[in-house]
């Protein structure tokens, strides 16, 4: 599929008749295990000598079409769906990290994963070392020899700041260690970040490529670029004789077949450990969603250049933060790697603080006050009361999510009634 446009791929990759049925729609294979042909067959399985369909933990042919599609569309050598965007996260780094290394990550990130691995991943004796992305330098004074990855947003939750993905991945390729983009609010309809250098991409599918709110999911995605034997002992779940499987090395146990060492160990490694499986259910209603992904894109981005360029206007608020905005500072990066789009999700500040964004999100009528972004629907929400609430204020003000500040994921509505909502609920400040 991958001869195809993008528009095209959306619709069809990894969706094939289903070969028992001929059903043209995927199924959902509600199934937790599959019977194997005969115990040689069972036993090749397992010692990773053949590949096929064990427990769906590990695999299902529902997740399979997802991660066919993804991949296509990223331009890829393989995927994995998991059970979130946090999931996806954590399996990519599990794979990657060791105690006592370290990974550097933008400071600009979903609030989320700001604390995931501020926090979390502190028990798994991995620091994160955050800097302030928008200048590359930074990053690479922060590499050094335990670091293991460094970790970007293409379009950085909540402010939809663009990050120069080349840049940072020649840093990051110039300290021995891959880029990981998490693509979630670009998507690749927009941006695809292995053609700017990237060597992994991860999603919450949960957003803009499911589209409409309804399951939760995350996706891993593999260049196949990075040479992970080319960098000694540093990746040693890849590189080094691996316990599960009688001593092989998946990077030579897998050469034959493609550069796919990395998304394998994810899976027969890290999901297969861990065990945060995607539901086929979810994986089914993301492949309903990114039919019509591209639809959604451009509609998703007009709506919200015009919202934008309207705010700028509205005498409550004191400033527009959209790179789709010609006078914006990261329109030339949203030139470069988005196509001159700015994506759906953008911030504004309010001259009342933090009070007149509480009383605004609380004002709304058309607008879905909730945690999330890339519905149909049009979402709003206060960062700092809710999704960043854990950080400090300096933390806040780092991740572009102040006081004053208000997120909108702006939806595919009309937009005359997207505005009107927003007036009355300003006009109440």
């Amino acid at each position: 599929m991958t001869d195809f446009h993008p528009e095209t791929m959306s619709v069809h990759a990894g969706c094939e008749p289903d070969p028992a049925t001929n059903a043209r729609i995927t199924p959902i294979y509600q199934t937790a295990s599959y019977v194997f042909d005969d115990a040689e067959h069972a036993a090749k399985l397992f010692s990773l000598q053949e590949f096929g369909n064990i427990y769906t933990r590990i695999m299902n042919p529902t997740n399979d079409a997802l991660e066919k599609k993804v991949t296509a569309l990223e331009g890829g050598v393989g995927a994995l769906g998991v059970a979130s965007g946090h999931a996806a996260q954590l399996i990519a780094f599990h794979t990657l990290m060791e105690p006592g290394c370290n990974i550097v990550a933008a400071k600009k990130l979903y609030g989320g994963s700001l604390n995931q691995m501020g926090e979390a991943f502190k028990k798994f004796g991995w620091e994160t070392r955050f800097v302030d992305a928008d200048d590359p330098a930074n990053v690479a004074a922060a590499i050094d020899e335990k670091t293991r990855v460094v970790f970007i947003e293409s379009l950085a939750n909540p402010g939809g700041v663009v990050t120069d993905i080349q840049a940072i991945a020649d840093a990051a390729h110039a300290g021995g260690v891959p880029l990981i983009v998490d693509n979630t609010m670009a998507t690749p309809a927009l941006c695809r970040p292995f053609e700017h250098g990237a060597d992994i991409v991860v999603h919450s599918t949960t957003k803009f490529l499911n589209g409409h709110g309804n399951a939760i999911g995350g996706v891993i995605v593999d260049s196949g670029k990075f040479d992970w034997k080319a960098q000694g002992d540093k990746y040693p779940s890849l590189t080094q004789p691996n316990g599960s499987y009688h001593g092989a090395v998946l990077a030579d146990a897998l050469e034959p077949i493609g550069p796919i060492a990395f998304i394998i160990g994810c899976r027969v490694l890290g999901l297969r450990d861990l065990g945060p499986a995607m539901a086929p259910m979810n994986a089914f209603l993301a492949l309903t969603g990114m039919e019509t992904l591209h639809l959604r894109m451009e509609k998703h981005c007009s709506n919200a250049l015009a919202l934008a360029e309207w705010l700028k206007e509205q005498p409550q608020v004191e400033w527009v933060s959209y790179a789709g905005l010609a006078d914006d500072p990261y329109n030339p990066l949203a030139q470069k790697y988005l196509g001159g789009q700015g994506g759906a999700v953008f911030t504004f500040g309010l001259k009342g603080g933090y009070d007149a964004g509480v009383k605004l999100v609380s004002g709304v009528n058309l607008f879905s006050h909730l945690a999330n972004i890339g519905d149909t629907r049009s979402l709003i929400i206060h960062p700092a009361s809710t999704t960043h609430s854990q950080l400090s204020e300096e933390e806040l003000l780092s991740a572009g999510a102040g006081p004053d500040v208000v997120r909108v994921s702006v939806g595919i509505e009309h937009i005359e009634d997207i505005k009107a909502d927003l007036a009355q609920a300003l006009s109440a400040l």
